[in-house]
Formats: C-alpha cells, sequence, structure tokens
C-alpha cells in the first residue's frame, strides 16, 4: 500500500520568540515493513537543516532560528510504501526471554536490553506487572501472551480523546481505565518491562477511512503511537524479532500491526521520538495548531 502523509505544525508566539533550537523526528526511515519513496521538510522561518540518525537509528532533524520570529511552520510531507512480511510463529516463552535479558556479570549483553528499563513515560511498577500478570501464565508463548495482553487492553481501557495529555503518568491512566493512544502505548510498555521483557515505544501513522459517502478531510488525522515487543526466536525473520502491538485498535503484527500503519521513529517511550521540540528564548504564551493527513496514493 503506497501512504502520502502530510504533517504540519504550527505555532504562533506573544510576543516574539528572540531565538530558538529545534529538533524534529519527522522523517521515516527504511524498515522490514516499510519503503520510503520521498520525503520533504519546509520550516518558516527558513533555516539550514542538519540531518542526523538517533540512537534507535531514527532520522532526526536540528535547526537554529537566530532572528525574533512571532510563529514557526514546520511541514512533513512523506510518501512511503509499506510492504507485507512472511507469517511466523514463535513459541518461545516468555519466561525464557526474561532470562535471555537478565543481567550476568563479565558476558556480553543483547543490544535490545535497553528496551527492557523503566523509563520516564513507561516505569517499571507492581501495578502494571499484577494487571499483566494473568495473561503471562507459567510457560506460554511470549508471542500469544502479548497479543492477549494487548485485546485485553482494548477491551477495558477506553479511548477518550484529550482526557489526558503528554504529562498524565502511565499509571494515573491505567488506574483510570482511559487515554488516548499515547497512554495506550505507554501502559502496555510499563507492563511488559515490568515482566523483564524488552519493548520499544513507537511513533507513526494510521490510515482512517472516511464515513461512508463523506470526503476525506484534509488535515484530520492525527498521529498514532503502539508496541513493538521483541521475540528473539524471530531475530533472523523478516520482522527483525519485532511484533507490533496496537492496544488502541487492538491490532498486531510482525514488524507492522497492518499495511495502512506507516513506522515514523521508535524508542524507550514518547520522550525519545517526539515529532517537535525546542528551546526557546523569549516570547511567552503560545498557540499551536497540528494537521495530519494520510491518504492512499493507490
Amino acid at each position: 500500500m503506497r501512504l502520502a502523509i502530510t504533517h504540519e505544525t504550527r505555532y504562533h508566539y506573544s510576543p516574539a520568540v528572540q531565538t530558538a533550537q529545534h529538533v524534529a523526528h519527522l522523517q521515516p526511515a527504511n524498515t522490514p515493513g516499510q519503503q520510503v519513496l520521498r520525503h520533504d521538510m519546509h520550516i518558516e522561518p527558513h533555516a539550514p537543516v542538519q540531518h542526523h540518525i538517533d540512537a534507535f537509528l531514527n532520522h532526526r532533524a536540528y535547526w537554529a532560528l537566530t532572528q525574533p520570529h512571532e510563529g514557526l511552520m514546520v511541514r512533513a510531507y512523506s510518501e512511503i510504501e509499506t510492504l507485507p512480511i512472511p507469517p511466523a510463529t514463535a513459541t518461545q516463552s516468555w519466561e525464557s526471554v526474561r532470562e535471555h535479558f537478565r543481567y550476568r556479570g563479565g558476558q556480553a549483553g543483547d543490544v535490545h536490553s535497553r528496551f527492557v528499563f523503566g523509563s520516564h513515560h513507561a516505569p517499571v511498577h507492581e501495578a502494571f506487572l499484577a494487571y499483566a500478570r494473568p495473561s503471562f501464565s507459567p510457560g506460554r508463548a511470549l508471542m500469544q501472551a502479548a497479543q492477549e495482553l494487548t485485546a485485553r487492553m482494548h477491551r477495558d481501557v477506553r479511548y477518550e480523546s484529550a482526557s489526558t495529555d503528554i504529562n498524565t503518568p502511565a499509571l494515573q491512566a491505567l488506574q483510570a481505565r482511559r487515554g488516548v493512544c499515547q497512554d495506550f502505548a505507554h501502559i502496555l510498555l510499563a507492563c511488559l518491562r515490568s515482566l523483564g521483557l524488552p519493548a520499544r515505544y513507537v511513533s507513526g501513522y494510521l490510515l482512517t477511512q472516511a464515513p461512508a459517502g463523506q470526503a476525506r478531510l484534509i488535515g484530520s488525522d492525527a498521529s498514532h503511537a503502539w508496541v513493538s515487543v521483541y521475540l528473539p526466536e524471530l531475530a533472523n525473520h523478516a520482522s527483525q524479532g519485532w511484533l507490533d502491538l496496537d492496544p488502541t485498535n487492538d491490532r498486531t503484527g510482525l514488524a507492522s500491526p497492518g499495511l495502512d500503519y506507516a513506522q515514523l521513529a521508535v524508542g524507550r517511550d514518547f520522550a525519545d521520538v517526539s515529532p517537535l521540540r525546542g528551546v526557546l528564548q523569549g516570547g511567552g504564551a503560545h498557540t499551536l495548531n497540528v494537521a495530519v493527513t494520510v491518504a492512499p496514493l493507490d
């Protein structure tokens, strides 16, 4: 499936910002589940942009604005082709995977160990362990247990727009049993890591369908977030061992929850892959408008 993605962010500052530095994760990467066909980014006020690959192999853009400005516009346009992944089944038990990632002094560790530990938005906590336990019975395959936990979260936690923000703790969202896709992802991450399992945060987009008889609304889509859990048994598979889990929509799949998903960046949690962040000198109040459009090119 070919997808065209436009992600536009506009800030208006009052009073003007004097200088600013910004970092963006808005360029998709080639992955087992997708190929990037085109990417462009436009910034106003104009500034030279430096591009880097970060520690998680994401594309990261950086620029500095050295003159006073009353607004900022960043428009990223990408075209990608999502790719089918051959099916596979992993039977390795979750306890075996946990032991594989247990620290052993003097021995080389697995590179994916960095996704085992708690992070700011997805901490290790007894409450997450207690919620996950019913799906992780002794000897159960990690693949099967993770898919069941995803489905159970979809039933138990209510998606409620604007019910939380990025500063809402995952524990609070779990207790309230409501949130948005970021909360779903952080709760699932915290559950898996509290069991000692490696899991990463995935930011991206999901193609949404307009209601029957209605035209697609430009700018009405939104960024999305889900989780990947690592299956060592499938390290040499086309998926590179990653099983993607979307508890918001109860969708799972190797390397991607589906062909209608576009991956943007991966990290330990949202803090590693924020689409746009900055450090400002001056300014005061600001308004923010974000418009996302995901449309099929086929």
